[in-house]
């Protein structure tokens, strides 16, 4: 399996390396230079580049390394992203080192992004913005539908999946999440587990699925004291999923 590592870029990426028998994969390199410095610094070849979506920061370093590297470049399929050489949509397959992963389209954050999933040995799920710890991406393009379809796709995954997002928002998810849902024992525990490393510049992730349908507000969306708390928010009747999706976004975009 890969050894993975997280390389951090501007005030709060992280652009994730796989590495696997001196070759090296990366997911939304926003910056060329920590990838080069890494590659350098170990060794290493870079082979692939995953793109998960097309914001700059995500994609900023992708034609630097291409010109550097003999590389693919998998990300969504359209020509609005410069260097993507193997464009992808839901339910594509590809193999990085005899690892094959599944393409997720998970539109809400933007309508273009894709997560990408392998099970091989241990589950594994790079949800660029769409899913963060204890949080979703903001809704630039999508729709609160959209968006709670998207996450309702990770939830069907395997518990044990480790989720490597993109950036370090965990703190500020937390915060919010306690203030949806305050008497959330579990929840609490993980705030309290990840002001500690935050104090120390520590890194939060990886998260898993079973971590996010325990703590996460955004894929708690059926449950009865989320949907309080959004129509407490709200001063309105919502109970759909998506609708208090809708809410607890809004409330988390003004929080």
């Amino acid at each position: 399996m890969f050894e993975i590592h997280p390389l951090r870029a501007f005030s709060d990426n992280y652009i994730w390396t796989l590495i696997k028998d001196n070759e090296v994969t990366v997911v939304d390199p926003g910056d060329a230079g920590p990838v080069k410095e890494f590659l350098i610094d170990k060794s290493l070849i870079l082979k692939n580049i995953l793109v998960t979506h097309h914001h700059f920061d995500h994609t900023g370093g992708i034609e630097d390394l291409s010109a550097n590297f003999n590389c693919n470049v998998f990300g969504p399929a359209g020509n609005h992203i410069n260097g993507i050489t193997k464009t992808l949509v839901e339910g594509d397959q590809f193999e990085i080192s005899n690892v094959t992963f599944r393409v997720l389209s998970t539109p809400g954050h933007t309508l273009d992004h894709l997560s990408f999933y392998t099970d091989n040995n241990q589950p594994l799920l790079f949800s660029g913005d769409t899913l963060f710890f204890g949080g979703c991406g903001r809704l630039f393009e999508g729709t609160p539908q959209q968006m709670f379809e998207s996450l309702a796709k990770f939830s069907e995954l395997p518990l044990d999946t480790q989720i490597f997002c993109g950036h370090e928002y965990t703190e500020s998810n937390l915060n919010f999440a306690a203030e949806v849902e305050p008497h959330n024992t579990e929840l609490n525990i993980k705030l309290e587990e990840v002001r500690k490393l935050r104090k120390k510049d520590k890194i939060t992730l990886p998260s898993s699925i079973a971590t996010e349908l325990s703590v996460n507000p955004f894929m708690r969306c059926n449950e009865s004291g989320v949907i309080k708390a959004a129509q407490e928010y709200s001063q309105t009747n919502v109970s759909q999923g998506e609708e208090v999706l809708g809410v607890i976004r809004d409330w988390k975009d003004n929080f």
